[in-house]
């Protein structure tokens, strides 16, 4: 994490408290609202400060985004920072119910098109979103993403995970769970010659400060997600999809992209890295997010150049993705690796 953006971001960040017709939800809001707005969801259990601080602390995304967008960063009800566990008053929420949801978010702040941004879960819900409410997006980022019902290696997982949180509360074993969906099961493991890693640890550390009844909540609605495979054809947006080899929703990834129309989506596999690009791997993402924003019209300040710290070169992207197509009002259907290797 950049301290000093770590600064910036808390000095230019305000909370909102959104009342919808399906409870309350938390919205922090990052940058000049006059600006394109970029919204994102989280993945089961997380928030914005768990899910996409990586990439938002990288000083090129940063650049990137806040100059083009201005963030709003929705949490899944009960998720955000220092939540209070929920009333039994409230709602129970469907996938439907969540996508409705970010439908009136965006009614609040009087937002037109978004770009959106989604982990897993936040990008099932994102994509749904997107089916119902097709005149409002702009384009659909998403990593490690889910279109269809659960397996039942998934669906298994889950239940048990449910009965865990119900009777345990977010004990050990559900965090071990939760943190190899999130993650490689090395990033998690590690070994005795490196350590688990700093973005786990305090994944583990922000994982004990969620209350349990809350995540439980999330987990049943996304564990009874209905199948919207056959609605992604229609979707008028372009689509940028990003997957770790290793994360445990990798084939459905794949699955969705083959669903997709190919002249307006396109995939990126990143090499040694579990479902949460944003956090274990997020400089794979710029190059490949700086082209698809291009399409749009959207670019990097020009005093910004690429760390050298990046493993990203313009040798090390497909030139696919330079091609007129990419840049333009179209995505070549590419799937471009990324080496783990610094």
């Amino acid at each position: 994490m950049q301290p000093n953006l770590a600064f910036l971001l808390d000095a230019i960040s305000t909370e909102h408290l959104v009342k919808t017709g399906r409870g309350s939800v938390s919205v922090v809001v990052f940058g000049d609202q006059d600006k394109p707005a970029l919204i994102t969801y989280p993945d089961l259990a997380l928030n914005y400060m768990s899910c996409f601080q990586g990439v938002f602390f990288c000083p090129e995304a940063f650049s990137l985004l806040l100059h083009n967008f201005c963030i709003y960063h929705i949490s899944p009800p009960g998720h955000e920072l220092g939540a209070a566990v929920m009333s039994l008053d409230d709602p129970i929420l469907s996938v439907d119910d969540l996508a409705d949801q970010i439908a009136e978010v965006l009614d609040y702040f009087r937002l037109g098109k978004v770009m959106c941004m989604g982990v897993t879960a936040g990008a099932y819900i994102l994509t749904l979103f997107a089916l119902k409410y097709t005149q409002r997006v702009m384009g659909l980022i998403l990593v490690s993403p889910l279109c269809k019902a659960p397996s039942w290696t998934e669906w298994l997982c889950n239940k048990v995970m449910t009965n865990l949180l119900y009777i345990c509360g977010m004990c050990s074993l559900v965090k071990e769970l939760l943190l190899l969906r999130y993650f490689s099961k090395q990033e998690v493991h590690g070994s005795v010659e490196v350590p688990e890693s700093d973005v786990v640890q305090s994944c583990r550390r922000l994982l004990g400060e969620r209350q349990s009844s809350n995540v439980l909540r999330l987990l049943e609605a996304i564990n009874e997600r209905p199948d919207i495979t056959k609605g992604l054809r229609k979707l008028q947006c372009r689509s940028l999809i990003f997957v770790g080899e290793n994360s445990p929703f990798h084939s459905e990834a794949l699955h969705m992209t083959s669903k997709l129309d190919r002249r307006f989506s396109a995939l990126v596999e990143v090499q040694a890295c579990g479902s949460m690009v944003t956090e274990e791997q997020p400089d794979a993402m710029l190059i490949p997010l700086e082209y698809f924003l291009m399409g749009f019209g959207f670019y990097r300040p020009s005093q910004c150049n690429v760390s050298p710290r990046s493993p990203l070169s313009p040798t090390s992207i497909s030139p696919e993705l330079f091609s007129p197509e990419s840049m333009g009002l179209k995505l070549k259907p590419i799937k471009t690796r990324f080496s783990g290797e610094v």
